[in-house]
């Protein structure tokens, strides 16, 4: 199968990687022609515009920064979308938006999959990172060679929007990891603890998370690059956000999420690292939250393997019933 795929960005650029360093027919679109040029002499096909991706692919991703970016090339891919197509859209988005879409997709007989990514820039550079994919199941097997060659753990999520409900749920969690895990180190600085010390009490303890194992290291050298910055947090809090007004839950901890990134764009800009979060603490009590031997960004120290599907547990009882 040839594959599309449109947006290089910081996902997109890594996801298009691993296709493309495994040997797939990979043709490729952005709007910054440097980034399609480097693909370009590294073997992919220069893609004119979304129409003729989707004309000439059997499959197109899609790795966008917003719902209005997503919408804006499907427009444009739509003429050219019949039986046998497929879209994937990677892109972090509204589970409404993409069934939006997915329905213009699947009225002209193609098929439509959500499949985010979830694990950081540097399991996207490896090929190890996660991805959810909701479809139905003839289409996820027949996605799923390109699904595990982009990633390491691979859940079917169920249908069309799934999945982008369970990834603006585990950015959630990300969100809320970060900002306890920098409560946590500014409040043990500020009772005299050793840093390091305390970096590792917390990975070692019932404290941990992935968070905690990747971003306090950057948070604790002082670069703060995870290579995501403020403005995705928000929007991304605001998805969740959404998600719960929408079937009426009453959260409390994530509007306050939301009011300490706004506060944090408002001081530091948009475009500022999420973890640059700490600052606020640190600007309040005059601490400075670094410590020797973090590095300055997170590196995959696992080796790239091939992909598997994961299968969620209880889920051979749930087939018996």
């Amino acid at each position: 199968m040839k594959v599309g795929f449109i947006g290089l960005g910081n996902v997109g650029g890594k996801l298009s990687g691993s296709l493309l360093r495994n040997g797939i027919d990979l043709t490729v679109h952005d709007l910054s022609q440097e980034l399609v040029d480097d693909f370009v002499s590294r073997g992919a096909k220069r893609g004119e515009s979304p129409a003729q991706l989707m004309r000439d692919c059997d499959a197109v991703i899609t790795c966008l920064p917003s719902p209005a970016a997503s919408d804006a090339v499907m427009q444009e891919m739509l003429p050219e979308i019949g039986p046998g197509k497929i879209w994937m859209e990677m892109s972090t988005t509204d589970e409404e938006e993409v069934k939006r879409l997915g329905a213009m997709v699947m009225e002209r007989g193609g098929a439509a999959v959500d499949c985010p990514v979830s694990g950081g820039c540097h399991r996207a550079a490896t090929g190890n990172i996660s991805i959810f994919a909701g479809c139905d199941r003839e289409t996820f097997d027949q996605i799923a060679p390109f699904l595990k060659t982009m990633g390491r753990r691979i859940l079917h999520t169920g249908e069309l929007g799934s999945a982008s409900i369970l990834k603006v749920v585990t950015n959630y969690l990300a969100t809320a990891n970060l900002v306890t895990c920098c409560e946590a180190l500014v409040t043990a600085k500020a009772a005299g603890m050793d840093l390091n010390t305390t970096y590792e009490a917390m990975k070692i303890s019932s404290g941990t998370s992935f968070v905690h194992e990747t971003e306090s290291q950057v948070i604790l050298n002082g670069s703060r690059d995870i290579s995501f910055t403020m403005d995705l947090v928000k929007k991304d809090a605001g998805l969740f956000q959404q998600v719960a007004d929408r079937h009426n839950v009453p959260l409390e901890i994530s509007p306050m999420l939301v009011d300490i990134f706004d506060d944090g764009i408002s001081r530091y800009g948009e475009r500022c690292y999420s973890p640059n979060i700490i600052k606020r603490l640190e600007e309040a009590t005059g601490l400075d939250i670094r410590a020797p031997g973090f590095p300055p960004e997170m590196l995959d120290d696992e080796p790239e393997e091939p992909g598997y599907e994961v299968i969620p547990q209880g889920s051979q009882l749930k087939a018996a019933e």
